[in-house]
């Protein structure tokens, strides 16, 4: 089994084993082998964009070549940009005091299953059914103390005026088309 190590140790390239190395000092001994390759991705990622930035700042001080002033100048600006050190421990104690200060609800005594409200919830009506509207009202008669010609011209006006409901109900079947009547070509899947 030793010998297994061994040679998986020997096929690892120099930079995986170092790497390996670093995790076993840090008290890492049991890890995916692919966290290796990340970590070597991380790394060689890392002091591309550190030198890329480096040959920049060279270029803009008008310098050949590229010296420890631009790669510490680099790795400055990566600090500043790309890691961002936690908040101290007090701070984060106190934002948890403040916090837990407010007591939390209490649980409703419902059983089941405890949905938000109606308006949230997928489980709600999403339509309305709108029932037959009743017909308007008709237009009744005046009584008999108005004039003859109010009545008159009112009798008028309604045999002028535009069919009644029901004969618009009337109108309005005649003009559906019944599915016996309905031709093939209707039905175009």
């Amino acid at each position: 089994m030793a010998n297994q190590k061994r040679e998986a140790a020997q096929v690892q390239p120099q930079d995986a084993t170092l790497i390996s190395l670093v995790l076993q000092s840090l008290g890492v001994y049991e890890y995916d082998p692919k966290v290796v390759q990340q970590l070597l991705e991380f790394a060689h990622r890392y002091t591309t964009d550190v030198f890329q930035d480096a040959l920049v700042y060279s270029e803009h001080a008008n310098k050949n070549d590229i010296d420890l002033d631009d790669i510490q100048l680099a790795i400055q600006g990566r600090v500043n940009h790309s890691f961002t050190t936690p908040p101290p421990k007090e701070f984060l104690l106190e934002l948890a005091e403040e916090k837990n200060k407010t007591p939390l609800p209490l649980i409703p005594e419902k059983y089941g299953n405890r949905l938000p409200a109606d308006r949230y919830c997928l489980t709600g009506l999403n339509f309305s059914i709108v029932p037959n509207a009743p017909p308007p009202p008709s237009n009744t008669i005046p009584s008999s103390s108005s004039s003859s010609s109010q009545q008159q011209q009112q009798q008028s006006s309604s045999q002028s005026s535009s069919t009644t409901p029901q004969q618009q109900q009337q109108q309005q079947q005649q003009s559906k088309r019944r599915r016996d009547d309905m031709e093939d070509d209707d039905y175009d899947f």
